[in-house]
C-alpha cells in the first residue's frame, strides 16, 4: 500500500472495539488481534521500530496492509479473534495445531431415543457434546465401554417409526449391547435413564452415579427383581473399576481445569488437567506453534481463548500459571457466550500451586518427548538417505524419491499410484494417482509404462526437475517397461530401481540378477516405507474407484431409477447398504418414488 494511503487509513481509524488483520504482499493474513479501541491499538504498530518487540517488528516489516472488523463490544472482539485465528492460522499468532480435527462425543438428546456418536464439529442442534478429545483411540474405547454397559443403540433408525412400525432387532441386542428400543422392547423412560447414566460418567459424576445405581439396586432387590438388580450391580462394578484406574482424588468437590504451557523456540505444549467433583479424571494436551519471543502470558491467553471457544462444557474454575492482563474480559466472555460463571485463578500458595506445578511438569515432559522425536527422526531419515546413496552407488544423495505401484484386481478399475518422499519424509502434496486408460486386460508391465510416461511427460512439459531416484514396485519386467518409457521421453540418465518381493533384492537397469542390500542397512527402512506407502495409496484409490462404480451400477440397473432419483436416494440414505435396510414405505417418502417403485428397488438390491 502506498505510504499516503496508509497514513490516510491510520488517520480514519474508528475508536470502537473490533479486530484488526495484517496482510502481507500476497494478501495473506499474517497476524490477527483484538482491540478495545481500534484506533489506539493499531497505531501502536506504526511507532518507532525501537519501541516494538522483536516479533512485532518482524511482523510489521512483512505487513503491507490491514483490514478491520468492528464489533459491538470487547467480548465480541475476543470471540471473533479466536474464530479468525482458528480459520486463517496466521504466521505470527499462537496456533493450536490441528484443532479442527479433534473429535467430540455427541449424544443426540434432541431425539426420543438418543444415540452416542463420534463427530468432528459442534452444531447447535440440541444435542449434548463432550470434548474435544486429543486421543481418538481412548475416546473410542470410552464410547464402546459406555454404550455397551448402558445398552445404548448404535443404529440410525428413526425411533419411534414415523408410521408406528417396529424394526427387527440387530446383533447388538442379541449380544446384550442394546436394549432393543427399535423393536419396542424398551420404554423411552427406561432408555433415557440409561442415557443419563452415560452423561453422568462423561461429566465426571461417576461417584454420584454409583450412589444412584446402588439405591436402584436396593429397590430392585426389595421388589424381588433379582435379575435386574444383578445387572445394575454389574454396572456399578464396571464404573468403580474405571474410577480406580483413572481417578486421583483431590479432596474438593469442584469442577476445575488446571492449565500450564511448556515452550522451546517455536514449539509449545499446553496441558489441561480436568478435575470433576474433586477427582482428576483426565488430561488433554495440545501442540502449539508460536514465535520464540512471544510472551508466556500471550501464549496462555491465546490458548485459553481458542480452547474454550470450542469447549461445550465449562468448569467452575480455571487455574493458570501466571496472571493475564485480560482475565476480566475472559470471565465476561465465559458468562455471556457459555452461560457459565467461571473464575480464572492464579494460585499463589498451598496445594493449589502444586496442582499447577503438576500440570507444568506434565507439559514439560510431553514437550521433551516431542523434541527428542523430532531430533531423532531428522537424524534417522538423514542417515537413511545417505546410506541409500552408498548402497545403490548413486552419484548424489536421493533427496527426492518417487515410487510407482499398480493396483489391479481384475479386468476393470486398474489404477496406479505415485508417492513422493523428500529427505526421507512423505510429501503428500506431491502424491499422484492414475486411472489406467491405455491398457486392456491385465498387463502390469504396460500399465507401469503408462503411468511412468504420464508422470514424466508432465515433468518435461512443465520443465520441472525430475526426482533423484525412481522406485518401481516390481521385478525385472516392470523395471524394463519403466526404463523404455523414460528413454522414449529422453530421461536416459534417470536413476531408477525395481524392488523385488524380497525387499533386500534390488533390480538395476541392464542387470539380469538383483543386487542384495544388507538386511542391517538403514536404507532398507526407507525403501520399505516408500514401497508400503505407494501400495497403500494405490489400494485406497482402487477401492474408491471400485466403490463408486459398484454404487452407480447397482442403482443404474433398476428400470425407473434415473440420475435424479439415484442422487436423491444416496443423498437421503448415504449408501446402497443403507438403502437395503429401509422399508418400501421409507423409500416411498422421497419425492418421485411411489410404493411400487420402492418395492422394485429393494427387490433388485436384495438379489
Amino acid at each position: 500500500m502506498p505510504k499516503t494511503d496508509l497514513q490516510l487509513k491510520l488517520k480514519n481509524l474508528p475508536t470502537t472495539p473490533g479486530v484488526y488483520l495484517f496482510k502481507n504482499k500476497a494478501g495473506k493474513f499474517i497476524y490477527i488481534g483484538k482491540a478495545k479501541n481500534l484506533k489506539n491499538r493499531v497505531r501502536t504498530y506504526f511507532q518507532s521500530p525501537d519501541k516494538l518487540d522483536p516479533k512485532t517488528e518482524r511482523m510489521i516489516s512483512k505487513a503491507v496492509d490491514f483490514d478491520l472488523m468492528e464489533t459491538a463490544n470487547e467480548v465480541e472482539a475476543l470471540i471473533l479473534e479466536a474464530n479468525l485465528v482458528r480459520e486463517y492460522k496466521p504466521q505470527y499468532n499462537v496456533d493450536l495445531k490441528d484443532d479442527k480435527h479433534f473429535p467430540y462425543i455427541k449424544i443426540t438428546t434432541n431425539e426420543p431415543f438418543p444415540r452416542v456418536l463420534i463427530v468432528r464439529r459442534l452444531e447447535k442442534d440440541g444435542s449434548t457434546y463432550f470434548g474435544p478429545y486429543t486421543s481418538a483411540k481412548n475416546m473410542r474405547r470410552t464410547v464402546h465401554f459406555l454404550t455397551g454397559l448402558f445398552k445404548i443403540r448404535s443404529c440410525n433408525y428413526v425411533i419411534p417409526h414415523p408410521k408406528g412400525l417396529l424394526y427387527k432387532v440387530c446383533l447388538d441386542y442379541r449380544i446384550n449391547r442394546c436394549g432393543g428400543p427399535c423393536a419396542g422392547l424398551m420404554t423411552e423412560e427406561a432408555y433415557k435413564e440409561q442415557v443419563d447414566s452415560v452423561i453422568m460418567v462423561l461429566s465426571g459424576k461417576s461417584k454420584k452415579l454409583v450412589d444412584k445405581l446402588q439405591e436402584k439396586m436396593k429397590t430392585l432387590s426389595d421388589d424381588m427383581q433379582f435379575e435386574e438388580a444383578k445387572e445394575v450391580r454389574d454396572q456399578i462394578e464396571a464404573i468403580k473399576s474405571v474410577m480406580v484406574k483413572q481417578n486421583v482424588d483431590i479432596g474438593e468437590v469442584i469442577n476445575r481445569d488446571i492449565i500450564s504451557v511448556a515452550r522451546e523456540e517455536k514449539n509449545a505444549i499446553a496441558v489441561v488437567m480436568q478435575l470433576r467433583e474433586g477427582a482428576l479424571i483426565g488430561r488433554q494436551d495440545f501442540q502449539l506453534t508460536c514465535e520464540p519471543d512471544e510472551t508466556d502470558e500471550n501464549v496462555i491467553e491465546a490458548f485459553v481463548s481458542q480452547y474454550y471457544n470450542h469447549q461445550p462444557n465449562m468448569p467452575d474454575e480455571v487455574f493458570l500459571p501466571s496472571e493475564l492482563p485480560d482475565i476480566k474480559l475472559l470471565e465476561k466472555w465465559f458468562k455471556k457466550e457459555k452461560g457459565s460463571k467461571v473464575k480464572i485463578i492464579t494460585p499463589k500458595i498451598g496445594d493449589k500451586v502444586r496442582l499447577v506445578e503438576l500440570a507444568a511438569r506434565n507439559a514439560r515432559l510431553l514437550l521433551d518427548e516431542i523434541l527428542i522425536k523430532k531430533q531423532t527422526y531428522t537424524e534417522r531419515t538423514s542417515k537413511m538417505v545417505t546410506t541409500l546413496k552408498d548402497d545403490l552407488k548413486l552419484s548424489k544423495s536421493p533427496r527426492t524419491v518417487v515410487c510407482f505401484d499398480i493396483s489391479n484386481t481384475g479386468e476393470t478399475d486398474a489404477v496406479g499410484s505415485c508417492v513422493y518422499f523428500e529427505n526421507g519424509k512423505p510429501k503428500k502434496s506431491e502424491y499422484r494417482h492414475f486411472k489406467i486408460k491405455g491398457v486392456i486386460g491385465q498387463d502390469d508391465f504396460k500399465m507401469m509404462r503408462e503411468i511412468i510416461g504420464r508422470y514424466f511427460f508432465r515433468i518435461k512439459d512443465e520443465k520441472k526437475d525430475p526426482p533423484d531416484l525412481v522406485v518401481v514396485d516390481g521385478g525385472k519386467g516392470q523395471l524394463s517397461s519403466a526404463v523404455k518409457e523414460l528413454e522414449y521421453l529422453g530421461f536416459t540418465e534417470q536413476p531408477i530401481i525395481g524392488l523385488a518381493k524380497r525387499l533386500e533384492e534390488v533390480f538395476l537397469p541392464g542387470q539380469s540378477d538383483p543386487m542384495t542390500i544388507s538386511k542391517s542397512s538403514p536404507s532398507l527402512i526407507l525403501l520399505k516405507q516408500v514401497r508400503d506407502e505407494a501400495h497403500r495409496f494405490a489400494i485406497t484409490y482402487n477401492r474408491k474407484v471400485r466403490s463408486k462404480r459398484t454404487i452407480t451400477t447397482a442403482l443404474d440397473k433398476i428400470k425407473g431409477v434415473g440420475p435424479a432419483k439415484r442422487e436423491a436416494l444416496l443423498k437421503e440414505f448415504g449408501s446402497v447398504g443403507e438403502i437395503k435396510k429401509r422399508s418400501p414405505e421409507e423409500l416411498a417418502e422421497l419425492r418421485g418414488i411411489n410404493i411400487i417403485l420402492a418395492k422394485k428397488i429393494l427387490s433388485q438390491l436384495h438379489k
